[in-house]
Formats: structure tokens, C-alpha cells, sequence
């Protein structure tokens, strides 16, 4: 008989099956079996057009059968294939098959084998003998040749069937090292997938060798149940690996690439984080070393933050060294190191030099950076009208002309609303130092003056403050306009406002008035239009400190004026 391992789906039971014409069978009792360990004795069949009918092993077909409508994976089943043509035969193999079977105990059949092999058998002879394939006989004599405690453990069914093939790889040094773990409670057996990293310090194969397999002279593992060989010597493969990739880097060197960068093992090239880039246009190449050995080569490649410096360089027209591909001799923490020691060494220095540091603070305060966030004040309103006033005072007309004159001091362009620039650029930064280097003391505090002018909050206490210590008189800068008087709601307010530009006469007299009627009043005291002119009157409102007119206050304003009063006089 020719043994062979054929597909699932090209098997069918033969009609010459002595349990053909029966229904479906019970498989109930084999099925965990066939689940979990897969046919262990080769189904009896014979050709039967492009396919096979089963003569005998109809139940193992039905467990199979079971198993895939599960979604299991089925491998190629192990098959007799008789001789075409003889029924009386299929017949006769049929009835035997179901009177006649291997000892159902697995592991009694490994032993039995080993015994067999130990009294001159070969693997053919056994094959023959129980009509299984040479595969499965090998199989079973690694099984077999298990420590005797491993293998009562399995016939037990205290260790899986994928546990015990993996043990099959093992010295027997080493079976005793996992069993004594095993039996011992307080500790844990690996087992599975990790057993094989147990075993061997992770999965090598020898299919990740770059380098000719006759050039390592450990043992080479096979492993009988996925035909896979691995290195035992992991520190001869290593050697042997590092210097065939060694190799493949400078054969890579010689056909031109400026770089190739080999990984260290287990780090991964990530791909998403790369640029591919032609060898011309300075891309290297990066050599994939993983853990299980396997080398993988990336052609043409450059980092993505590198790929965008050099598209920034070469729009701003800087072109030169675009291509260079030349990365830092200092890795990142090596630089943070070097970084934070001359970052301290600087800033004790600076403490020495206050006009130098007054300069780079006035630099920051312009240019800003990731710890300095500067902005001129928005000046924000909702009202067009006040905008519109603010627009045109004098204070605002003079803070522009200031304005120019400092941007033209810094050599900076006149353009723009503000002297304050803050982009968070170090190098805008720097500029900005080198320019106020060359400036006397009294040119930088002129500088700096502009630059906390524009930086002021308003609405804030800190304005209440400043106009206070520094006597700020509002008749030089304001007017009253529409604007203010449209804003004006408070009739009581306004008639304390009139009673202080006209006297209490004038304020009780008009007491039933419209707000309206009281304001055009006010107004008529401002201009002298038939009434005598209030000059160089300034209602409180505008007045530092902040006054109200009446004790419902002025809301945030006396707030503020309220907080600093202890402060500030």
C-alpha cells in the first residue's frame, strides 16, 4: 500500500464500507481524542475517480467532518491507498479495521514502537507492519523516547498534546529541568509556545540563517511535527548571523547607499514613520534583525521629521546638504544630557549679568518660546462704536508712533499691529538677542517698555495699579465722545454724573428728566452750549483710582480698585 496524507475534501466513505448503508455514526467517544491529538491511525482507501473512498475508517472521517463545521483547521489526513480494482480485498481490509485495531493507548504505541526500533526495526518496517505513514512512526518514536514521567503525565492528561511535542525537542537534561518545575507546586512549568522559549531562549529557525547552514557546527533541532529545524547553539547562531548581516551591510555600503543603519535586535522599522527617499536623495537603508532571527532589509528610506526638515530647507531655498544623510553621532538622551549641563552652566552665568539678561528677557518677550507665551492685549469689544473711539485717541495715535520708531530700532519691519511677534522660534529668539546686544540700556528699556505697554491685560487690576502709581491723568488722553454717552444707562448715575459737572441745582432740577435730557445737559456743560463750560472736568469713571457715582458701583471696575487699595497709592 502507498501511504499518503490526503485533503479532507477529496475523501468520501466507499460504498463497500461494511457501515456504508448505516446513518451518521456516534463519534462522541473519539471525537475529543481526534480533536485534540488528530488522526493517529491512517484512514483504508482506495482511488476512486479524482478522488478516494474510505474503505475503512468511516468514524474518523465523521470526527473530521465534525471538526471543520466547528471552523477548526484540518490537516491533509493520513491514508492507506489500496490497489484499484479488488473489492473482495476492500472488504476483507473493511472487516479487519473493525475487529482488528492499534492499542487504543497512545502512548503505549510510542513505547511499543521505541521497543521495536530498539530491537533493529526501522521506521519503514514499523510503517508497513501498521500501516502508518514513516512521518507519523517518527513522530511517535521522539514521543516515545520521552522521560518515563513526562509520559505518564500525558497519558494522564496533565500535560497537553502540544506541551509534550515541544518536550520532544528538549535534551534529556533538560525534560528533567521542566519536570522537576512540574512537579513541584510552588513553581510554574512553562508550556505551549512558551516552552519553546524555554527551551531554546526564543523560536530560531534555520530558515532565519543568512549565512550556509554547513557553517554552524551545533545541533540543528528538528522538530517532527511542523518539519522545522532549530538551532540548539544559540551563541554559535548568533555569531554566525551577526556576521553574515555585518556582510550584507558592507555589500550594501559598496553598491552606493550612503548609510545602512542595522538595528538593534527586537526593534522594529516602522514604516509609518519613514519617508521612502532614492539612494540619490540621500535614503539608507535599515536592516530589520528580529528576535527569532529573521532579517529583513528596507531599501531607501529617511525619518519622517528628517524628510520634513529637509522640505523645509529646501523651500526656504537653503538647498545645500538637503541630500546629506548623515544622522547625529549623539542619540537623543545623549543630548538631553549634554543639553541640561550647559543649560545650567549658562543660567548661572546669566546670573552675573543682569543687562544681559534683561536683553534675553525682552528677546522672549517679543519672540516667545515653548515657556514664554506672549500677546499683545486683544482689545476686544462687541461694540463698533467702541472701537471706533479707541481707534481714534491719543493714546492709541501715540503708542503707534512709539511703536515704529522701536520696530525700527530692532531693524524689525513696520508692518504689523504690535511689536510682540511670539512664534515659540529659538532662532526669532536669538535674532532678537543679537539685535538688542548692540542697543544701550536706555534703548532696551525703551524697547521694553513698548513691549509691556502691549502686553497689559485689560480689564484687569494690574491696569487699576499702574495708572494709580504713575498719577495717570485722563484729560490727556480722552474726550468724552457719543460713544460714552450712548453707553450711559443708569439714570441715577447720570444725575450724580450732573450734579458733579453742574452743581446740586442743576442735578435736583432736572431729577424727573429722561436719562436723555440729562446727558444732553452734561454735554451742553462739556461745550459751553448755553450753559457755563465745565473745562478740564473729568468725570469719576475716568478718574485713578476708579470711582462710581452711586453705591450699586462699577461693577468689575470698583472690584478691582477695591482689591488693590492696601496695595497700591
Amino acid at each position: 500500500m502507498d501511504l499518503q496524507h490526503i485533503p479532507l475534501d477529496q475523501l468520501k466513505v466507499s460504498a463497500l464500507n461494511m457501515r456504508h448503508a448505516r446513518k451518521a455514526p456516534d463519534v462522541s467517544d473519539i471525537l475529543p481524542s481526534i480533536r485534540a491529538r488528530g488522526v493517529q491511525q491512517p484512514l483504508l482507501v482506495r482511488k476512486n475517480g479524482k478522488g478516494y473512498e474510505i474503505v475503512a475508517g468511516r468514524r474518523r472521517f465523521f470526527s473530521l467532518k465534525a471538526i471543520a463545521k466547528e471552523g477548526g483547521e484540518i490537516d491533509p489526513v493520513p491514508c492507506a491507498v489500496m490497489a484499484e480494482g479488488d473489492d473482495a480485498a476492500a472488504l476483507e481490509a473493511s472487516l479487519i479495521e473493525n475487529t482488528a485495531r492499534l492499542d487504543p493507548d497512545e502512548v503505549a504505541r510510542w513505547e511499543t514502537f521505541a521497543r521495536l526500533v530498539n530491537e533493529g526495526r526501522t521506521v519503514e518496517d514499523i510503517a508497513v507492519t501498521f500501516g502508518v505513514t514513516e512521518i507519523m512512526v517518527r513522530r511517535a518514536l521522539a514521543l516515545g523516547e520521552l522521560l518515563p514521567d513526562i509520559r505518564e503525565a500525558y497519558r494522564n492528561e496533565d500535560i497537553d498534546a502540544q506541551t509534550v511535542r515541544q518536550l520532544t525537542l528538549a535534551s534529556e537534561g533538560r525534560q528533567a529541568e521542566w519536570l522537576k518545575l512540574f512537579q513541584d507546586p510552588e513553581q510554574h512549568a512553562p508550556r505551549g509556545w512558551q516552552l519553546k522559549q524555554w527551551l531554546f531562549g526564543g523560536e530560531v529557525s534555520t530558515g532565519a540563517a543568512l549565512f550556509p547552514l554547513d557553517a554552524y557546527k551545533g545541533r540543528i533541532v528538528t522538530d517532527l511535527f511542523d518539519e522545522t529545524g532549530y538551532f540548539d547553539d544559540l551563541d554559535q547562531f548568533w555569531k554566525l548571523q551577526n556576521e553574515a548581516v555585518a556582510a550584507k551591510r558592507d555589500a550594501l555600503l559598496a553598491k552606493g547607499w550612503p548609510e545602512v543603519v542595522v538595528l538593534d535586535v527586537g526593534e522594529r522599522f516602522l514604516k509609518w514613520d519613514h519617508v521612502a527617499t532614492p539612494k540619490g536623495e540621500g535614503g539608507r537603508v535599515y536592516i530589520e534583525v528580529r528576535e527569532n532571527g529573521e532579517v529583513t532589509v528596507h531599501e531607501g528610506f529617511v525619518t519622517a521629521k528628517e524628510h520634513q526638515r529637509r522640505q523645509r530647507k529646501a523651500t526656504s531655498g537653503d538647498e545645500k546638504n538637503t541630500a546629506a544623510a548623515d544622522r547625529p553621532e549623539l542619540t537623543n538622551p545623549a543630548q538631553n544630557y549634554i543639553e541640561l549641563h550647559r543649560h545650567a552652566a549658562a543660567r548661572h552665568a546669566l546670573l552675573g549679568s543682569p543687562g544681559i539678561a534683561l536683553r534675553l528677557l525682552v528677546a522672549h518677550a517679543i519672540g516667545g518660546s515653548a515657556l514664554w507665551q506672549t500677546r499683545p492685549d486683544p482689545q476686544t469689544t462687541r461694540k463698533e462704536e467702541t472701537a471706533g473711539s479707541i481707534a481714534k485717541s491719543k493714546a492709541e495715535a501715540a503708542l503707534a508712533d512709539e511703536r515704529k520708531a522701536v520696530l525700527k530700532l530692532l531693524g524689525l519691519p513696520a508692518h504689523g499691529h504690535s511689536v510682540v511677534r511670539s512664534n515659540g522660534d529659538d532662532y526669532r529668539v536669538v535674532e532678537l538677542f543679537a539685535a538688542l546686544l548692540k542697543l544701550s540700556d536706555d534703548e532696551v528699556m525703551r524697547v521694553l517698555a513698548i513691549v509691556m505697554a502691549e502686553t497689559l491685560e485689560s480689564g484687569t487690576a494690574v491696569v487699576e495699579a499702574l495708572g494709580t502709581h504713575l498719577k495717570v491723568d485722563m484729560r490727556d488722553y480722552w474726550q468724552a465722545d457719543d460713544a460714552f454717552f450712548d453707553l450711559l444707562r443708569n439714570k441715577a448715575a447720570v444725575n450724580a454724573m450732573l450734579r458733579h459737572i453742574g452743581g446740586k441745582a442743576v442735578a435736583d432740577a432736572n431729577v424727573t428728566a429722561t436719562t436723555k435730557v440729562q446727558k444732553k445737559i452734561i454735554r451742553d456743560f462739556i461745550t459751553g452750549d448755553g450753559r457755563r463750560q465745565a473745562e478740564g472736568w473729568l468725570p469719576r469713571y475716568m478718574e485713578f483710582p476708579f470711582k462710581a457715582y452711586t453705591k450699586a458701583g462699577g461693577g468689575r471696575l470698583m472690584e478691582n480698585t477695591a482689591r488693590i487699595k492696601s496695595l497700591v497709592s
